[in-house]
């Protein structure tokens, strides 16, 4: 009997040494898996993290891209817009010149016949005011060459430079951003004397005058009349560069 209790406290007394062990074994398994379940998080969201900056600087790199596209096509449009500049203002120059240069010509051959029942008119009068609104306006005086071409055009309703007389007002009142009596005068050249070899250029003048003012289909209306009425004349070919540009723009 004595034996038996004696093996039951040793049992006991082992079972009291080994649930510590137990206890700190058990202890040590939660706290590794613990640890591995913290690295396992921590390596999902440093790669959730890593993930997320990479996309971010892929977009980054995408707009600067595009930031550096668009800079490219602005100094491309600006460079396009300084040639045509340039040449609108060399094609401008150019006719100005040649109708300078044709009026000069058509005054050396056109005369006046003297009325009889005014012989108080001096006859050199009319081309003496003429030459003399068309030096002003050669000088760049546009104001002073406006009013004198409009004071022509009232003063000799029956002269043969009536047309020219009415262009280079219109081609005056543009320069000082008269657009409105710039547009008028033009039309009467059109309309009044559509053979005359100003009346395609006149309409060009109209469209220039129309789209500075906001009226583009009135434009591109006035430039089809152009190319319909005066096919294979300078001024239908500036109109279809011209039609040809506007629709480039949109």
């Amino acid at each position: 009997m004595q034996a038996r209790n004696g093996v039951a406290a040793a049992l006991a007394a082992l079972f009291i040494v080994a649930a510590p062990a137990r206890a700190a074994l058990f202890d040590d398994e939660v706290a590794r898996q613990r640890i591995e379940d913290l690295r396992a998080d921590t390596k999902a969201r440093t790669g959730k993290l890593e993930a997320q900056l990479e996309q971010s600087q892929r977009t980054q790199l995408d707009l600067s891209n595009q930031i550096e596209a668009l800079r490219g096509e602005i100094a491309k449009l600006r460079g396009q817009v300084e040639v045509l500049t340039y040449e609108l203002e060399a094609s401008t120059k150019r006719q100005k010149d040649f109708y300078l240069d044709l009026d000069t010509r058509l005054r050396a051959l056109e005369t006046k016949p003297v009325a009889a029942a005014e012989p108080e008119v001096d006859p050199a009068a009319e081309p003496r005011d003429y030459e003399a609104a068309l030096n002003l306006l050669k000088g760049g005086k546009y104001a002073e060459a406006q009013l004198a071409f409009e004071a022509f055009i009232k003063s000799w309703p029956q002269s043969s430079f009536q047309p020219a007389a009415h262009y280079w007002a219109a081609s005056a009142a543009f320069q000082t951003k008269a657009y409105s009596r710039a547009a008028e005068l033009y039309r009467e050249v059109h309309a009044q004397w559509p053979a005359d070899v100003r009346a395609p250029e006149a309409l060009i003048g109209l469209a220039n005058t129309q789209q500075i003012q906001g009226d583009a289909k009135g434009a591109k209306k006035t430039l089809d009349m152009v190319i319909a009425q005066y096919p294979g004349t300078p001024s239908a070919d500036v109109a279809r560069q011209r039609i040809k540009q506007a629709a480039q723009k949109k």
